[in-house]
C-alpha cells in the first residue's frame, strides 16, 4: 500500500491480534483460577455449616448451589431447557465473545483498547468458570457470598442479593468497565467537539 508515493505496511491479522493476547489471557486465567480456588475453599469450609455473618449481616458467607445462570437466572427452567440454554447456549456465547475480543479488528475493523479487552476477558472468564462448574456438577454452580441490609424487608421481600461467587463479580466488573469506557469516550468526543468549535473562529482570524 502506498500513501503519498511511499510504501506503508498494512498490519497483518496476527499483528492486530498479538497485542491483545497477553491482556486477555492474563485476566482470563487469573480470574478462572481465583474463582475455582475460592469455590473449592467454600465447599471445604462452608458446606453443611451455618451461614457466617459479618458487618451486622451486611455480608454473609454461605455455601449454596445454583442451577441457573448469573444470580440464579433461569433456575426455574426444566432440566432439558437449562441444558440447552445454560450449557450449550452459554458455551457458544462465550466462544463468540472471546472471538470478538481477540479478532474484532481483523474481521470488523473495530479497535479495542486494553481496558475493553480486559473487560471482555472478565465477562468471558466469569461465564467460563461458571460453565466449568455446570459441566462438572450436573448443571449446578457453587455460590457462597451474599449481601444485604440485615433483616430489612420491602413487604415480604428481604433486601438481599442472591448468593453469588467471584465469577459473578467478574462479569459485573467487566460490564461496569465497558459502561465506564463508553462514558469516557463520549465525554472525550464532546470535549473535542467543544475544542474544535472554539478553535475554528481563532483560525479564521
Amino acid at each position: 500500500m502506498k500513501v503519498d508515493g511511499k510504501r506503508v505496511g498494512v498490519p497483518s491479522g496476527a499483528a492486530m491480534v498479538t497485542p491483545r493476547l497477553p491482556v486477555f489471557f492474563a485476566v482470563f486465567i487469573a480470574q478462572v483460577v481465583l474463582d475455582q480456588w475460592t469455590k473449592q475453599l467454600a465447599t471445604q469450609y462452608l458446606k453443611d455449616t451455618p451461614s457466617r455473618i459479618y458487618l451486622g449481616d451486611l455480608f454473609r458467607l454461605q455455601w449454596a448451589t445454583n442451577e441457573g445462570a448469573f444470580l440464579s437466572l433461569g433456575a426455574s427452567l426444566p432440566p432439558g431447557a437449562r441444558y440447552w440454554v445454560l450449557t450449550i447456549g452459554v458455551g457458544l456465547l462465550l466462544l463468540s465473545l472471546t472471538f470478538y475480543a481477540l479478532f474484532s479488528e481483523v474481521f470488523w475493523k473495530t479497535k479495542l483498547d486494553r481496558l475493553q479487552v480486559a473487560a471482555y476477558s472478565l465477562i468471558a472468564s466469569g461465564g467460563f468458570s461458571n460453565w466449568i462448574d455446570r459441566a462438572r456438577f450436573e448443571g449446578s454452580v457453587v455460590d457462597f457470598m451474599n449481601l444485604g441490609l440485615g433483616s430489612l424487608r420491602i413487604g415480604s421481600f428481604p433486601l438481599r442479593t442472591g448468593v453469588f461467587n467471584v465469577a459473578d463479580l467478574a462479569i459485573l466488573g467487566g460490564i461496569g468497565m465497558l459502561f465506564f469506557h463508553g462514558w469516557r469516550e463520549e465525554k472525550r468526543a464532546k470535549l473535542a467537539k467543544v475544542g474544535a468549535a472554539v478553535s475554528q473562529p481563532l483560525k479564521e482570524k
